[in-house]
């Protein structure tokens, strides 16, 4: 399934670069855009898909620039990510003792500034380039997993 969704979202992402307009900004984000850009974000529940994979692709698709496209997947993603969080920290306050407090703390700054400084490079990255370094891993990535579960070197 991995391996397949790889390669399948690859393709997908393939076909949205080359059909794109790349003319809309974050001003010209419609409903429509943002709906459609939601339920792309959906199909981050198949296992080997991404969800900012996804939201960039149905983006692409509704005429976004890559580097929009990428602004507004994270936008997207930062209820989830907060909400999510926050119900880790809540299942996990049992577990947590004083001392383990400041590592909590130092961990997610630098969780939060490693993510900030890698979005930054991303964004950066898409305003100048393709998504086709992507396109390739995902493909590339697909047939070694498949070529490993076909030698038995490992198993579904």
């Amino acid at each position: 399934m991995i391996s397949t969704s790889l390669i399948v979202l690859a393709v997908i992402l393939f076909i949205a670069e080359k059909t794109a307009k790349f003319k809309k900004e974050m001003k010209d984000i419609t409903i429509k855009d943002a709906l459609v850009i939601g339920i792309a974000q959906s199909f981050a529940l198949i296992p080997g898909s991404s969800r900012s994979g996804t939201t960039i692709t149905g983006g692409l698709f509704m005429g976004l620039t890559r580097e929009t496209a990428a602004r507004f997947s994270f936008l997207l993603s930062m209820p989830a990510v907060l909400a999510s969080g926050l119900l880790e920290l809540k299942e996990s306050l049992p577990y947590i003792h004083g001392d383990m407090v400041t590592n909590l703390i130092v961990s997610t700054l630098v969780a939060g500034i490693s993510g900030y400084i890698a979005i930054d490079f991303l964004l950066k990255f898409l305003k100048k380039n393709t998504t086709f370094v992507f396109i390739a891993y995902r493909i590339i990535l697909g047939i070694i997993i498949l070529i490993l579960l076909f030698n038995n070197i490992i198993q579904p």
